[in-house]
């Protein structure tokens, strides 16, 4: 009876303990700064080599030879595969006997013209047959130009499954071998031409006008630890990349080193800043962040001892200008106050917390 006894009290303790434990809502947040020190963007791009061609075959068919693979060398001109295109090869082959018949018909033509010509001036020959036999040679003379297009079309069309580099480079990589069927248009080789490395970055809508060519970035390899390189914008497209949703910014490497290798991920970082002033600085923070009430515009701000749980404050804000980043927030938060920025609905004021 007693160890029924104990045995319960320890249980009910037990479900005043759980019943003790309080499940705190989760929270991101971010630190005021300010708009300078927000201007500060990163973002990830690859490195790839500043003349990058693509090659492809302009017709279908079935690769007959490769002489260059990934990482080769190549000199201009060089044959880096071929298809063995029998059709191609068959309407060219057709055009050349074509054009063999034609020649042969048009010089018939003009020695039987040359011929009734001599007999017509010495009255032997009418002048209706003089004539026919000038149609008989204009009219060979047209099949024969005809067929002379024929084969330069064909010849074009059997260049189609030729890769032929079009600068000295190196084969980066290459996608096809001997014995597979290819469609048309399908790239087989990247050629890495000319001198330099530049870096590709995909920029969003709300930053791509800040960024103007000769901008100058700074760069970070994954590869290459502990290293920062110089890097200067040089292009930024005009329109948006229809597989990255992104506007595709280039960037030249103006310290490149040994160890930088086309395809390798790099960290490219804006600095948007402007020259700090007095007047200049303000406190940015995101739209999602900035709620309003009957009272106006509001934040929850976090106070925290440890970093890890904290109470929201309703901290009531005013706000200026909607800028890149955000409101511009002209009086109700100081730098170095955190600030939570989502779920702002489901917050209440002094709430515990705790931070993410």
């Amino acid at each position: 009876m007693i160890l029924s006894s104990v045995l319960f009290l320890l249980t009910a303790c037990k479900e005043k303990e759980a019943e003790k434990v309080e499940v705190l809502r989760p929270v991101k947040f971010e630190v005021v700064g300010t708009s300078n020190a927000q201007n500060i963007r990163t973002y990830s791009g690859n490195a790839k080599a500043m003349d990058a061609i693509a090659l492809s075959f302009r017709s279908s068919g079935i690769i007959k030879e490769v002489n260059h693979w990934k990482g080769e060398a190549v000199k201009k001109g060089a044959v880096i595969a071929r298809l063995d295109n029998i059709e191609a090869n068959l309407a060219y082959e057709q055009s050349v006997s074509a054009l063999n018949s034609a020649r042969s018909g048009m010089t018939t033509a003009k020695s039987s013209l040359d011929r009734i010509k001599s007999l017509y001036e010495k009255g032997s020959k009418s002048l209706s047959e003089y004539e026919s036999a000038k149609n008989s040679y204009q009219s060979a003379l047209d099949q024969f130009e005809s067929a002379k297009r024929n084969k330069s079309i064909q010849a074009t069309q059997l260049s189609y499954g030729v890769i032929k580099a079009p600068k000295d480079g190196v084969i980066a990589w290459t996608d096809g071998a001997v014995n597979e069927q290819v469609s048309a248009g399908h790239t087989f080789a990247e050629l890495n031409a000319g001198e330099g490395l530049k870096v590709e970055v995909g920029l969003p809508e709300t930053m791509v006008n800040k960024v103007k060519v000769d901008m100058p970035t700074s760069l970070q390899f994954t590869a290459i630890e502990g290293t920062t390189f110089e890097g200067r914008v040089f292009e930024v497209s005009p329109s948006i990349d229809a597989n990255s949703s992104t506007y595709i910014t280039a960037i030249e490497i103006i310290n490149p080193v040994p160890e930088i290798k086309p395809g390798m991920a790099t960290n490219v970082t804006f600095d948007f800043r402007v020259e700090e002033t007095d007047q200049g600085k303000s406190i940015i923070v995101p739209v999602k962040a900035v709620g309003e009430d009957t009272n106006g515009n509001f934040v929850f701000v976090i106070e925290s001892e440890d970093g890890k749980v904290g109470t929201v404050k309703k901290q009531a804000i005013t706000i200026g200008e909607l800028k890149a980043g955000g409101f511009e927030v002209l009086s109700g938060l100081k730098e170095g106050q955190r600030y939570a920025t989502a779920g702002l609905q489901s917050l209440l004021d002094n709430q515990k917390v705790s931070l993410q």
